[in-house]
């Protein structure tokens, strides 16, 4: 038989390989993080006719090339091609499109796989998941919200931990404004929480006082009291009245209800000259010109209507709290003072979650607080072409990429945004032409051969 059919049905059989490919890529057009595959061909054995000779000066002859015959093509390779696809918004905060290498780590009980389709979701118990459930995996915080590298786990945002956040009671508040020279008496509030995040509004009365050369001198004690001067009155977030001991509870090192009040002087500029006892200087830091708060040791009671016993409510107080009065002034013009607390939160519940560019997942809470639960890493191969696709937009590493090391790499990421597939339709209609047209001519050498061989059998009639 005519080795020259045989050359073409195997011209046949790889350009239908080729052509299965292009089809293959066209109808992945549209699917994320997909990656095109391309055929390349390589001829197969030849049969060697004569071998090549060297130049001989005993005949004078020169060299010779050998004379072969091919016997045909076969498929070298089929190459996925890792380029960057196009971004496609869809502005949900859980879709991830990988900026450069890399791949996400996913896996169930069958094993570990790897995907660049970053259409993750939550299920019913919190898993972070793709959509065909494979849970995604990546570096958990720790209880303080530090991430560190570690082995990849499983991401599960209904953690018990990553439901609430603690209680922080208040250190540091603000009295700033102005006093009016001309009033008696001015009510200034601070609003402040306890250590179980239970929060409070505390009244405190200026009451103008004598004018020496020193200044005009304002005391500070709590403005409501009870009618036996032994609770200082202040206001939980319901509105109501709790006592605190007074004799426990200090205005600048004063206990509330000692005869002499704490007391600050203002110099004839309307600016502070002294706190308590010590005189200050203009220039020094603020956090020089402050008033101490101290709650020592007093638990908070209920203030009965009835004149009974209190009942103890909440957290025992035994904080300090730095009141910054460096920006209070005296002036003539009408009182603007106000009070208010600077940190301290009530305890939180979870509120949402965001997805940061680097993989962090991190959850808000309604006190405002923000904590890190866990991050998305990336799984980096020496040769990624080597994966083997297993569906599903679905990786598995071979003896040809190289091993995942278990821990990954921090990576960058466009949130709200999906990775489409890298497929040119351009090139892939060109590439079918080219293949239509190499399969026509293949099927061409099949049948003239056959003509060939017939005019041979014709020979005898």
């Amino acid at each position: 038989m005519m080795r020259s059919m045989f050359s073409g049905v195997s011209g046949l059989k790889v350009h239908q390989t080729r052509m299965d490919v292009i089809g293959n890529n066209i109808a992945n057009v549209n699917t994320m993080g997909y990656k095109s595959q391309r055929v390349t061909f390589s001829d197969v054995f030849s049969q060697t006719i004569s071998g090549a000779t060297a130049a001989n000066d005993d005949t004078g002859r020169g060299g010779m090339n050998a004379m072969q015959v091919g016997l045909g093509v076969s498929v070298s390779s089929i190459d996925m091609l890792m380029t960057q696809g196009a971004a496609q918004r869809t502005d949900n905060p859980f879709d991830l499109m990988i900026d450069g290498d890399g791949f996400m780590v996913v896996g169930d009980a069958t094993g570990r796989y790897y995907t660049r389709a970053g259409a993750l979701r939550l299920d019913d118990v919190g898993n972070l998941v793709i959509p065909n459930g494979m849970k995604v995996q990546g570096w958990l915080a720790g209880e303080d919200g530090k991430i560190n590298a570690q082995e990849v786990q499983d991401i599960n945002l209904f953690d018990p931990k990553y439901q609430t956040t603690t209680p922080a009671a208040t250190k540091e508040a603000q009295i700033a404004g102005n006093l009016q020279s001309t009033s008696k008496s001015e009510e200034v509030s601070i609003s402040f929480y306890d250590s179980q995040g239970n929060y409070y509004t505390m009244p405190m009365i200026f009451t103008k006082g004598t004018t020496t050369t020193d200044g005009t001198e304002w005391t500070i004690k709590p403005a409501k009291m009870s009618e036996d001067k032994t609770k200082v009155i202040v206001t939980d977030v319901s509105g109501n009245q709790v006592g605190l001991d007074a004799a426990k509870l200090k205005i600048g090192e004063v206990a509330a209800d000692a005869e002499v009040p704490f007391k600050v002087t203002f110099n004839s500029n309307g600016k502070l000259s002294k706190i308590g006892n010590t005189a200050i200087n203009q220039d020094t830091a603020d956090k020089d010109k402050a008033i101490k708060i101290s709650f020592i040791d007093t638990k908070p009671t209920t203030i009965p209507t009835d004149g009974s016993t209190g009942t103890i409510l909440g957290a025992e107080f035994n904080d300090t709290i730095t009141v910054n009065i460096a920006e209070l002034t005296q002036y003539a013009t009408k009182s603007t003072a106000t009070g208010k607390s600077t940190d301290g939160t009530a305890a939180g519940t979870l509120s949402g979650y965001s997805v940061g560019n680097d993989g962090i997942i991190t959850a808000t809470y309604t006190n405002g607080d923000i904590r890190n639960i866990a991050q998305v890493v990336l799984a980096n191969f020496d040769n990624p072409a080597g994966l083997e696709k297993v569906g599903d937009n679905l990786y598995a590493a071979t003896s040809n990429s190289g091993e995942f090391d278990g821990i990954g790499d921090a990576g960058t990421f466009s949130t709200g945004v999906l990775e489409m597939s890298n497929v040119d339709l351009s090139a892939e209609f060109t590439d079918m032409i080219v293949t239509q047209r190499g399969f026509q001519a293949n099927s061409r050498i099949i049948t003239v051969s056959d003509e060939m061989l017939q005019e041979l059998t014709n020979l005898k009639r």
